[in-house]
């Protein structure tokens, strides 16, 4: 018989109920312990909701509570550094959610603390879109079926900052979310999973159309610092180049791409209609590819938490590091706008 976990959570928000919650409590002797989220009274009807026998006040009763063994962190992420580092000192294994932190401080913070407790499991929620199409866009690359990889083009509209009358929302408060815009680091992520290569440069320029928003709680209105639209120019070491073109001020259709160019080839893959077209050199269409079902991940997060905790299994989607690796891309777009669109 397995030996029980007992997981306790600090923030139950969307994803926490969504997926974290109904992951664990699938998975025979998991038990959801303990739950702190932002109000009392938000705590309660999560633990209602879910059978969870314990609400606290304070997260950081979750943390010290020796009956918890692993701690889901689904607050936003002015929290995750802080929150991590005191679950690895006291013994527990850790699922944060993402973005890693609000800042490449943060991360580096949570890296060098998770090093010095080897014995616990540290992991990040991944980037959850490709997760179906992984093996076959890393397939694809690997075989050299594209030929040369030339660039990586990006493209992600929405009118989701669109309306200047609405509300500011946590991504948009810096204190709060930190130096993420909009998705950058969610699709710098899947890159970094087909394409593992550094960054040489960066330039990057953004724009806050809506310069103060009324906060929710307070009803005051407070200055927006996280832009609305960003673009992004780039090149990885090996020559390949990156541009990545984010806007929240789109009335059209969203758009969700990445198109991945080189010397034979272009694959395109589409977030909203969850389809991988490829297109070969002197021919004037796009063919879909087939992704086998055996190929197709799916939403194995908690799955994969609990594995790493009973067997030892190595974190790949999402470690520590390769949230380091993000975080380095998003604090580099954002030190690059904020200091004049200068070369970083």
């Amino acid at each position: 018989m397995e030996k029980k976990i007992r997981v306790g959570f600090i923030g139950a928000g969307t994803n926490t109920r969504a997926k974290h919650l109904p992951g664990f409590k699938a998975i025979p002797g998991v038990e959801c312990a303990a739950v702190c989220n932002r109000r009392a009274a938000s705590s309660r009807a999560v633990a209602e909701d879910f059978g969870i026998p314990r609400v606290v006040d304070n997260w950081r009763e979750v943390v010290e509570d020796p009956k918890i063994d692993a701690v889901c962190i689904g607050t936003w992420p002015m929290l995750h550094c802080e929150a991590t580092v005191a679950a690895l000192q006291a013994g527990k294994h850790v699922l944060c959610e993402a973005r890693m932190g609000m800042n490449l401080t943060d991360a580096q913070e949570m890296v060098s603390e998770a090093k010095q407790h080897p014995e616990l499991v540290c992991q990040l929620v991944p980037a959850p879109m490709s997760l179906d199409f992984d093996t076959v866009i890393a397939n694809t690359l690997e075989k050299q079926e594209l030929g040369e990889v030339r660039e990586i083009a990006v493209t992600v509209n929405s009118r989701v900052n669109m309306d200047g009358d609405s509300p500011m929302t946590w991504r948009q408060d810096m204190d709060l979310s930190g130096c993420n815009v909009l998705q950058l680091g969610i699709y710098y992520e899947m890159i970094q999973r087909w394409f593992p290569h550094e960054m040489e440069w960066i330039i990057a320029d953004a724009e806050v159309y809506t310069q103060y928003r009324q906060d929710k709680i307070t009803q005051k209105f407070k200055e927006v610092r996280i832009p609305d639209s960003v673009s992004v120019v780039g090149r990885f070491e090996q020559g390949t180049r990156l541009t990545m073109n984010m806007s929240g001020v789109d009335a059209g259709l969203p758009v969700s791409e990445i198109r991945i160019h080189g010397t034979d080839g272009s694959l395109r893959i589409d977030f909203l209609e969850f389809y991988i077209f490829f297109a070969r050199l002197g021919r004037d269409y796009e063919m879909p590819i087939d992704v086998p079902r055996q190929t197709r991940r799916g939403w194995k997060v908690e799955e994969d938490f609990v594995d790493s905790i009973r067997n030892g299994t190595p974190v790949k989607l999402t470690s520590f590091d390769d949230g380091l690796k993000y975080m380095r891309f998003t604090q580099r777009v954002y030190n690059s706008w904020a200091n004049g669109s200068i070369r970083t």
